[in-house]
């Protein structure tokens, strides 16, 4: 049901009431980080969450396995206004709490193949 109203100018404007209902197969999704790209017709955000493997000794590397949760798709409006939608919620979050601060990456440090330590904590 919509509400009509008069503006200061006489004219009649209705007011827009939204339902917000979570259906019952609902997911809620924690990341810890984004990636994806654009087209000419819509943006990509797949959301992830990255786990420690170990470590590849025949590469000397350590492994990290990054599994994609999610994936939203919006058009080319719908993500200039969840892009201004963040701005102000995170100007609001900085102003109560102060701003967020970005955690600096170290140089890596040389260690033994066995040791997995670096990576301990990761996530």
């Amino acid at each position: 049901m919509t509400e009509e109203k008069k503006n200061p100018e006489g004219k009649v404007t209705k007011k827009l009431k939204i339902e917000i209902r979570k259906p019952e197969d609902f997911k809620q999704v924690y990341a810890i980080g984004a990636l994806g790209g654009h087209s000419p017709y819509d943006f990509r955000i797949g959301f992830y969450n990255d786990s420690p493997k170990g470590f590849d000794k025949s590469s000397n590397s350590q492994v990290v396995q990054r599994s994609i949760e999610t994936e939203v798709i919006l058009s080319p409006l719908a993500a200039l206004e969840l892009s201004h939608w963040l701005e102000q919620h995170i100007r609001d979050y900085e102003a109560m709490f102060g701003p967020i601060a970005r955690v600096q990456k170290q140089p890596p440090k040389m260690k033994q193949p066995e040791d997995t330590s670096e990576i301990q904590g990761y996530i």
